[in-house]
């Protein structure tokens, strides 16, 4: 019998990984906002110059279908439109002299926009 850590079985419903780096970033913004009622919602969107876009923004909302999973005390929340378009995909957080910010690592993205801006 195989037992699976919660860390693999929330990756398998939400189809993301937030790693413990994003997960602290987002600790500390949201206590920078004073706000203990927000939470991470990562969704795609129909955009760009490839065909689909990452949204990653702190919400309040609830909506139907949303699944939540924990990591490192943040809650990651993607829309079931999204789920298949982000399983196994990567968030993390980088901060270097070259780049500092978000970065999302998918697997499922076969290409992107020469600005990255977007994905296909």
């Amino acid at each position: 019998m195989t037992v699976q850590s919660d860390t693999a079985t929330q990756e398998k419903v939400i189809g993301a990984t937030l790693t413990e780096g994003a997960a602290g970033k987002v600790k500390s913004l949201l206590e920078q906002e004073g706000r203990d009622d927000l939470r991470l919602r990562i969704a795609v969107q129909p955009g760009g110059c490839s065909g689909l876009r990452y949204q990653l923004f702190f919400d309040e909302r609830s909506l139907d279908g949303d699944v939540v999973a924990e990591f490192g005390g943040v809650n990651l929340v993607v829309d079931r439109m999204s789920v298949p378009y982000l399983h196994g995909a990567t968030i993390d957080f980088v901060d270097t002299i070259e780049k500092q910010g978000f970065t999302i690592d998918n697997p499922n993205a076969t290409g992107s926009c020469a600005c990255g801006d977007s994905f296909h």
